[in-house]
């Protein structure tokens, strides 16, 4: 079995050199895991992944992408500084290292097209819903992180595949085999305490769960599976913008 990784779209012998050297990584990785190509029974479909990046001229922020099968997805957090979102701890490092967290109302609705989609407000929103993405990208639904799920092996795995290969404590570390790099970015409640930074991360989704609640993916440091849960929405979450 092979996965094929293509590079689009770099521009510096650095970042190609980072690219190079994970493309190694990955190959070697699922060749260890599938074994003898030549035997039927070790054979599956894997999805094509592409790596590349774009440019978000409202703040001209740098995004590394990866397109895991038919999806292209950012492959790190949204650090678009809007209303409602936070630094982890108020502090700015922890936006670079993090990206920023986010209200549901803020991810679904920062450019005003919904007009308030809120805690206790029921929005029916009409899809996609770029909120607080960038031109060209959208809140993904909970459909589309199934699909991700999916593609990278199932709930059961997904966790492993999509988490970073450090900062996640007791070494609750994921293989990155597919580039996504979930960080541990934690969550701001109502409070404004901020928790979990190093053991979880979550990533709003734009599907709603009633009037109060909405869907979100998690991912542990002691997991290799991944959650799809509701939560109250006024707590702060990380956002991962997908392409139209």
């Amino acid at each position: 079995m092979k996965k094929h990784i293509s590079q689009i779209s770099e521009n510096s012998i650095s970042t190609l050199k980072t690219w190079l050297e994970a493309t190694l990584v990955v190959f070697l990785t699922i060749l260890s895991a599938c074994g003898d190509d030549n035997n039927p029974s070790n054979q599956s479909s894997e999805p094509t992944v592409v790596a590349g990046n774009f440019i978000d001229f409202r703040d001209n922020k740098t995004y590394r992408t990866i397109t895991i099968g038919s999806q292209t997805w950012m492959a790190e957090n949204l650090n678009y500084n809007a209303a409602n979102s936070f630094c982890y701890d108020d502090d700015p490092t922890n936006c670079s290292k993090y990206g920023r967290l986010y209200l549901w109302s803020a991810a679904m609705d920062s450019i005003g097209s919904l007009n308030g989609c809120g805690y206790n407000v029921l929005c029916s929103p009409v899809y996609p819903v770029q909120g607080v993405c960038a031109s060209g990208w959208h809140l993904p639904t909970k459909d589309e992180f199934e699909t991700l799920i999916n593609v990278v092996g199932g709930k059961f795995t997904a966790g492993r595949m999509l988490k970073s290969t450090r900062g996640w404590f007791d070494n609750g570390n994921g293989t990155d085999v597919y580039f996504f790099t979930a960080l541990p970015a934690g969550y701001r409640n109502n409070g404004g305490n901020y928790n979990f930074a190093g053991d979880s991360t979550y990533f709003w989704s734009s599907t709603e769960a009633g009037s109060k609640d909405a869907y979100y993916m998690s991912l542990n440091y002691n997991d290799d599976g991944v959650s799809l849960y509701s939560m109250y929405r006024y707590r702060a979450l990380s956002v991962r913008c997908v392409k139209n």
